[in-house]
């Protein structure tokens, strides 16, 4: 308890840091009541977790004496707490799950124990619905790496990894756009993945190559009915009362998507009462469950089918039709109520149901159809697979969370029915993984997906659209770019499924348009960049730098002629005798060498005519240098016509710059000699720094003449961006965004896509300069060395 009241109040700190940084910057009032609600509810859990009445005498985590944690399907800890002071971006999950709160408080004292080493995650989608699970995977398993790069909160983690896109989306009743704030790229990628990798070994399908079966996708979209046009055209109305304000307990948001999405699958989920007619898409499902269980007879070949809405659900009971409640104890009363005979109760209507009886009325054996919600044991879902197994039963029908992770009934599977979209891109995962699977006998599966076009079933799968497509950034193979935001291809075929069900081929153009139009902006914005950056590299930076380098040029020049005017003298050293000849047995000639003298040096005003003397003197300035510990730069004496500075840098190291009109920087070491030739070593480079110098100017020119050259060039795709933007506006005006009348002009089309040109400065450049005598006078630049 004491680690978990540790825990939470780290967290109520951090918050009061979060609150008062917000009040300090003059944030907004919202930002600041969400973080003190916030702050409020943690306090909350702290007080309850405090109260007697909570404590208990059982043995804690800690006393079991645990070292090393392994977690399967870690993605069922997603849930964990943070706090961020956006507001309005959807995609963010600030919820907390108790269990996520103590597998966090397990991995951070495993994390104490352990050196940040006994922690273990396992799942096959690490991220499966929002961008906020990566943050969290990175505080279970590498919280002290997010200290030390300041990450710990998730406000400092997104400004560095992610960005937030506005774009049009599809109304959640189907009939209209609105403009909605999502997490839907990353920047960083390279430092992200490189990071995230520290603790993740990701492999994916293209890596392991595992022998599974090519799987063959195909689209039923399907036509609404008149009656689900009309519920449609009701749950637009209602969204917009909704939005206009209404007392949540009639109606809200979370009521019209239920009902969206069971509209979406079949109209008698929303009124048993109404006809069940052809052409839907469980009907169509139906038809093509039967086919292949034609088809498969020789080989018992075996069928998953997927719902996560209208599940079966328990018959009442006699007892509960005829109200016993506990007080019909009279035995004469018992008798009279079991003689008068009572219908069997009437399930209630579910797909489930209704699928099963059409199936057996199209020639399936009732006892090849079972649903997984029958297998409420491990015992009888083992019984159950085996019997999938076998071919035994050749029709499962169960939801994602009963029938998903876990279920390995793929050795006759062909084929697999999504007759729903689910909310995360896990799900789908998880549902293609029972039948794309390792051990399957067939070559060839095919995966069906069912949607009915102008329902709540298009903003599904555009939800579904923009999960996966940041997910799939992160979760590859391959290299990662700088930054990310295109749709992979199985984005792309949440997509097409999109488009199919929005039926109206107007949705599609616009959702390319929109993507087209959006490239073409950031390119037409680089170029722009470019051009202004050219013009003022014309106009300034080449001129200044042309200008300096040949004031460095000048400099140096005139410090060469100061080095010549102090060479070092000649010495003249008679060579020794040499030895007398083996056969004449005279003596050779005797020569003397000629060798380079010492000019001489001063240092605080004493002058040494020897290098030993003066290199001895110069480590002695050094060495007086550091003990003051002074930075600032210090001259100490004069050699070959310049003067020396030294300075104490960094790690007592001491630098020697000799200065004329330049500087010359030697680095010096312990030798005394040795330092004298590296002083001389500085000032020989003179010439070789002269030359590049002058390379550089010719460089300059020639960047300047092609710069010149170069401004003033239109976009070369003005024309495509002019004609898209127009269209895309044309396209939100016939689509009605938000319910608004749009009617926009192509004048005003071309106002809005077309931003006001910059006045270029092309005819000044080829303008003749003013003279020199009229210009500003601009000082030197300080000296430096090149």
């Amino acid at each position: 308890m004491e680690r978990q009241t540790r825990l939470i109040q780290e967290q109520i700190d951090e918050i009061t840091d979060g609150i008062e940084e917000v009040k300090y910057t003059q944030g907004d009032r919202f930002t600041t009541r969400q973080l003190e609600r916030t702050k409020k509810n943690l306090e909350a859990r702290l007080r309850k977790l405090q109260a007697n009445h909570r404590k208990d005498d059982v043995v804690t985590f800690e006393e079991l004496g645990v070292d090393r944690m392994f977690v399967d399907e870690s993605d069922n800890y997603k849930n964990l707490f943070l706090y961020t002071k956006m507001r309005n971006v959807a995609g963010l999950s600030t919820t907390d799950a108790q269990k996520s709160s103590d597998m966090f408080a397990k991995c951070r004292y495993l994390d104490e124990l352990t050196g940040y080493r006994g922690s273990i995650f396992a799942t096959g989608t690490p991220i499966s619905n929002s961008m906020t699970e990566m943050f969290s995977i990175q505080r279970y398993l590498q919280y002290n790496r997010l200290e030390q790069l300041g990450m710990t909160h998730f406000d400092s983690w997104a400004s560095r990894f992610g960005e937030t896109t506005t774009a049009l989306e599809l109304a959640p009743e189907g009939t209209g756009y609105r403009a909605r704030t999502r997490f839907a790229k990353f920047f960083n990628l390279p430092e992200l993945m490189s990071l995230f990798k520290e603790v993740a070994d990701i492999k994916t399908a293209d890596q392991l190559d595992l022998p599974t079966p090519e799987v063959e996708y195909h689209t039923v979209a399907s036509k609404p009915t008149e009656i689900q046009k009309e519920m449609v055209k009701e749950l637009s109305k209602r969204a917009e009362t909704v939005h206009g304000g209404i007392d949540p307990h009639i109606d809200n948001m979370l009521k019209i998507t239920g009902d969206g999405r069971k509209l979406g699958m079949d109209q008698r989920i929303i009124n048993p009462l109404l006809p069940d007619e052809p052409g839907t898409k469980v009907n169509r499902c139906v038809e093509n469950i039967l086919q292949f269980w034609r088809d498969g007879q020789e080989d018992k070949l075996t069928q998953l089918v997927f719902s996560d809405i209208s599940t079966p659900k328990a018959a009442p009971s006699k007892r509960t039709l005829r109200g016993a409640s506990g007080k019909l104890d009279d035995p004469m009363l018992h008798a009279l109520e079991n003689a008068i005979p009572l219908d069997e109760p009437k399930p209630p209507f579910t797909i489930y149901n209704d699928i099963k009886q059409k199936l057996i009325a199209g020639g399936i054996p009732p006892e090849q159809i079972a649903f997984i919600h029958d297998a409420n044991t491990e015992i009888r879902k083992k019984e159950l697979f085996s019997k999938v197994c076998k071919g035994q039963v050749r029709v499962l029908i169960g939801s994602t969370q009963k029938m998903g992770a876990g279920t390995n009934v793929q050795d006759r599977l062909i084929a697999l029915h999504d007759l729903d979209c689910p909310w995360r891109p896990r799900d789908l995962i998880q549902r293609k993984g029972r039948i794309e699977r390792r051990g399957n006998n067939n070559e060839k599966v095919h995966v069906f997906r069912y949607v009915t076009e102008d329902t709540f079933d298009a903003y599904l799968w555009q939800t579904i659209e923009k999960k996966q497509n940041f997910i799939s950034q992160i979760m590859t193979s391959k290299s990662p770019v700088r930054s990310c935001d295109d749709i992979d291809e199985a984005s792309l075929s949440y997509a097409e499924i999109k488009a199919l069900c929005a039926g109206d081929p107007r949705i599609k153009e616009r959702m390319e348009l929109d993507m087209e139009v959006a490239k073409l902006k950031i390119m037409k914005a680089d170029h722009q960049s470019q051009q202004f950056r050219m013009e003022d590299n014309v106009l300034t930076r080449f001129p200044a730098e042309i200008k300096q380098n040949r004031e460095f040029v000048a400099g140096l020049r005139a410090d060469m002629e100061t080095l010549a005017a102090h060479p070092h003298p000649p010495l003249i050293v008679p060579a020794a005798a040499a030895e007398p000849d083996a056969e004449n047995h005279a003596p050779a000639e005797t020569a003397a060498e000629l060798t380079t003298g010492f000019a001489g040096m001063t240092i605080k005003g004493t002058t040494y005519d020897t290098r030993e003397k003066a290199g001895a003197a110069l480590l002695d300035a050094c060495a007086a240098l550091a003990e003051t510990k002074g930075r600032e730069s210090v001259e100490i004496g004069s050699y070959r016509g310049f003067s020396m500075h030294i300075q104490l840098e960094m790690f007592s190291a001491v630098s020697l710059t000799l200065k004329g009109q330049m500087s010359h920087k030697a680095d010096l070491g312990s030798n005394p000699t040795g330092n004298i030739t590296r002083m001389d070593n500085a000032l020989d480079k003179m010439p070789g720094r002269i030359q590049a110098l002058l390379r550089q100017i010719d460089n300059l020119n020639q960047q300047m003449e092609a710069a010149k050259a170069e401004i003033g060039k239109p976009f070369p795709q003005e024309a495509e961006l002019q004609q898209k933007s127009a269209r895309l506006i044309e396209l939100d005006a016939e689509l009605n965004l938000d319910g608004k009348s749009s009617d926009i002009s192509s004048e005003q089309a071309e106002q809005q896509s077309a931003k006001s040109p910059r006045p270029s400065v092309l005819e000044s450049l080829k303008r003749p300069l003013p003279s020199r005598e009229k210009r500003t006078e601009k000082s030197k630049p300080t000296q430096q060395e090149r």
